[in-house]
This record gives structure tokens, C-alpha cells and sequence, in this order.
């Protein structure tokens, strides 16, 4: 089966790094009918970060405004899913490269029961070649 590509935006916002404070907001996500494809965390100093990939990123906006969770907009990307194999990260990564563009961040796991998921995060400028060269949806 052939790989899925589809184009993401991730957002962030900064909290204080206290017990509870990220549960806080990602339970407000979730209770606005939220589904995140992506989601990580990370101190900083007092403070912490959580970036989030939201499946429908207009409903995340509008749900985020209303709840008063100022989200930045960081970055777009491509969010690739398929059968886990040997080299299925490079043969992505190898569409980018004999294309010309270049890839600013990548997050990939293996998603269990024979699947992977990455995201190749892109600068803005390259986003729509790079749609075409992945074949996005």
C-alpha cells in the first residue's frame, strides 16, 4: 500500500511548568471536539511549550480563541503515514532531495501493527513544491 501524505500545521504556546498546566489544556482541546495528530512538550527554564498538529486546523483555531489559548503558528509540513519498512523515511526524504527542497525538522515513529509516521516540517517558501514532489493530498 502506498504511502499517505497530507499537508499540517503545527501551533505552539508556552505555560508554566507546574504540574497539571499541559493536562489543562489539552483537556480544553479534547472537550472543544479537538483531535491532535501530534502533540509534544518541552521545558524551558520556568516555563514549558507544547506544540500541537490538529487534525482540522480551523476548528483548532476557532476552538483555541474561544477557550483563550493563545496557540502561535509556527511552521507547515507534511504528515506521511504507510507501512513500516526499511528506508520508508528516506524514500520520502530522497523526493525532497532530487527535487531541490529542503527539510528543516523531522519527527517519525512507528505508529505499532506494521505502520510509521513522520512529519517533515519545511520552510514556508518550500511547502507547495514540496506538496507536489510527496504527491500530498
Amino acid at each position: 500500500m502506498p504511502d499517505t501524505v497530507r499537508k499540517v500545521e503545527y501551533f505552539s504556546l508556552q505555560i508554566s511548568d507546574k504540574p497539571g498546566e499541559a493536562f489543562k489544556v489539552l483537556s480544553t482541546l479534547v472537550s472543544a471536539g479537538i483531535n491532535l495528530l501530534a502533540c509534544t512538550g518541552t521545558q524551558r527554564g520556568r516555563r514549558a511549550r507544547i506544540d500541537v498538529v490538529p487534525d482540522d486546523t480551523r476548528k483548532f483555531k476557532a476552538a483555541a480563541k474561544k477557550a483563550g489559548l493563545p496557540f502561535q503558528p509556527e511552521k507547515s509540513g507534511f504528515l506521511i503515514q504507510g507501512d513500516d519498512r526499511a528506508g520508508a523515511l528516506v524514500e520520502n526524504l530522497k523526493k525532497l532531495v532530487d527535487g531541490g527542497v529542503n527539510v528543516s525538522g523531522i519527527d517519525g515513529v512507528t505508529a505499532g501493527e506494521a505502520r510509521f509516521g513522520a512529519i517533515l516540517w519545511l520552510e514556508s517558501a518550500d511547502v507547495r513544491k514540496a506538496g507536489k514532489l510527496l504527491g500530498a493530498k
